[in-house]
């Protein structure tokens, strides 16, 4: 059984990189924190374990990078792109218009991640509870003031704290009781597995697009890539019961891809999530915020859902410490700066994915997209370094740009 705290400055439900990240800020602020988690670490999670050179720039900030490389991540120059009619678009990290934190970005296991951010924030203080669960939340005059917390042997705690924050990804508890969660169309799900020996592997990641989804590929360690197939969620109902088969009747449809994976071997189960595109209508209420996938769940195809947590988890920090320091329940203003905050940074992904799965509607279209941008290297750079987090948008939604892509 576990001792909890009757109380805590701040309260985290989920310790994965969105949690963990904001518990390690917060904590190094000289706030008491309390994260808690229904996984035990490490753990494997279905993700495409793709970072950009900014999301090192906050593992950086964090202190875990040459840790995450002795445990062998992967250095990553930038992302390469095949259309459905075999136009291809090749964008490094490096020639981008704006200055990345380092040129390349980094790729790792979900395993040895988020165990490394766990305890990360526990160096810096906090109190990481593994094997607990969110059960409900305490309100006090309408304002969120903690929670009720059940831990492995089923014994249950009342959690006071001035900041709840749910960075329980996408099934939060936490989002779902602060308000309605969404769906975009078209709802997808992936398939993740971690395969050895895949053939032709470079230094960049690899999106393939097909008619009813797309493959992803990156290299996790020396002799293991992460594969990921992405389907609509209709068509995924009919995995049920035969996971591995779906898997590979699915990457069929990539030819060219499928042989490089079937001459390696699987070596970690395959793993399910989505549907995606999941949004938040309330990322904030009085005493309490989202982070992380909780808030938003992206579609893979923009790539580096782990930047948008750890991004996430740098705004809370940013907008919450100031009042936090002040007595008394946590000023208004400081949830409004948290909102402004995740739309100014956040617009370019929001944006890219809703430009990316309308692309996708249209084959032909989409094909000459990618030519276009392949045949013009800089723009292939600059469209990863937006997706990136490290070039602004403005850099793509220019008449010039547009026009490049058009004309």
């Amino acid at each position: 059984m576990t001792d909890f705290p009757g109380q805590a400055d701040v309260l985290i439900a989920g310790a994965g990189p969105a949690g963990s990240a904001t518990a390690a800020f917060l904590a190094e602020a000289g706030y008491s924190v309390l994260a808690i988690d229904r996984a035990r670490f490490p753990r494997d999670k279905a993700c495409a374990e793709y970072m950009s050179p900014e999301a090192v720039r906050i593992l950086s900030r964090l202190g875990v990078v040459e840790q995450l490389e002795r445990a062998g991540a992967v250095a990553l120059e930038g992302m390469k792109v095949t259309a459905c009619r075999g136009a291809t678009a090749h964008g490094l990290f490096a020639q981008a218009r704006h200055r990345p934190f380092r040129p390349t970005g980094l790729s790792v296991s979900r395993r040895i991640l988020d165990h490394v951010l766990v305890e990360a924030a526990r160096s810096a203080g906090a109190q990481i509870v593994e094997r607990a669960a969110l059960e409900e939340l305490l309100y006090d005059q309408g304002a969120i003031k903690g929670a009720v917390i059940r831990d492995s042997a089923g014994r249950r705690s009342s959690i006071h704290a001035r900041l709840t924050v749910g960075a329980d990804g996408l099934r939060s508890v936490v989002a779902r009781r602060m308000g309605r969660r969404t769906h975009s169309r078209p709802r997808r799900v992936a398939f993740v597995t971690h395969v050895s020996g895949v053939r032709q592997m470079g230094s960049s990641a690899e999106l393939h697009f097909g008619r009813m989804g797309y493959v992803g590929l990156n290299q996790v360690a020396a002799d293991r890539a992460n594969v990921a197939v992405v389907v609509p969620a209709a068509r995924a109902a009919s995995a049920r019961g035969r996971v591995r088969e779906f898997f590979f009747e699915a990457l069929a449809e990539f030819a060219a891809v499928r042989e490089r994976v079937e001459a390696g071997t699987i070596v970690q189960p395959i793993l399910v999530t989505g549907p995606f595109a999941a949004r938040s209508r309330r990322v904030t209420a009085p005493g309490s915020l989202l982070v992380g996938d909780a808030a938003d769940f992206y579609d893979p195809v923009t790539g580096d859902g782990i930047y948008s947590a750890l991004r996430g988890a740098e705004l809370v920090a940013e907008s919450m410490i100031p009042g936090l320091a002040q007595s008394g329940p946590i000023p208004s203003q400081s949830f409004r700066i948290y909102r402004q905050l995740r739309r100014r940074h956040f617009l370019a992904k929001w944006i890219m994915e809703r430009i990316t799965r309308g692309l996708m509607q249209f084959p032909s279209i989409f094909d000459r997209t990618v030519d276009r941008l392949g045949r013009s290297h800089d723009m292939a750079h600059t469209a990863i370094g937006v997706a990136g987090g490290f070039v602004p948008l403005r850099e793509m939604l220019n008449p010039g740009f547009i026009a490049r892509v058009v004309f």
